[in-house]
């Protein structure tokens, strides 16, 4: 089994979940996918950074950060991050925050993003793009150039051409379909 498959694996065995749900775009499915508990375990940040800078090299993209909205985001920023210390181009990792912190610097954009940064925005998953493009207003206005948005699952429900009207790539580790016949095989093996 290859890394990409071995994602799908974890993605289909670890976060997703059958049933009726409400999603953080409002609208309902019956099938939900926590990337979270794929990406904050070791061996889903291992697969996750090295796939995400393999998939970031070939786009053409050559980001000095990578970070999306805070909390889906923050575990794939940190694993490509981490991936990418052992090349010679680091990329650093910051998050945003759904809304500015109201004290100290009153920052919306935390850690090491820099005005005039190279961006590649990231997003867990992918339904409406709304997260992506939250994030993707928050660099622009802090002055960071964007190359694209990098997600970990495509929902496949209108999301990325919702990004695309934003005038930016979208490339994907996993489709929503992938992680869906993942499960349909292993229900056929119960």
């Amino acid at each position: 089994m290859d890394n990409h498959q071995k994602l799908v694996t974890m993605l289909a065995e670890r976060s997703a979940r059958r049933g009726q749900f409400t999603l953080a775009s409002g609208r309902t499915s019956t099938l939900y996918i926590d990337a979270r508990m794929t990406t904050m375990r070791p061996e889903g940040l291992s697969l996750v950074g090295q796939l995400g800078l393999e998939e970031l090299a070939k786009a053409g993209w050559s980001p000095q950060s990578i970070g999306g909205l805070t909390m889906g985001a923050d575990p794939i920023s940190c694993a490509i991050s981490y991936a990418s210390s052992m090349t010679n181009m680091p990329i650093r990792a910051f998050t945003v925050r759904k809304t500015a912190k109201l004290h100290g610097t009153g920052k919306l954009i935390e850690g090491p993003f820099t005005e005039g940064d190279r961006v590649v925005v990231i997003e867990d998953v992918v339904t409406t793009g709304g997260s992506a493009i939250r994030a993707i207003e928050a660099v622009r206005s802090s002055g960071g150039q964007i190359l694209g948005v990098l997600a970990l699952v495509d929902r496949e429900e209108g999301g990325r051409a919702a990004i695309e009207q934003e005038g930016l790539g979208v490339r994907v580790l996993v489709s929503a379909e992938a992680i869906v016949s993942r499960l349909n095989r292993n229900s056929g093996n119960l």
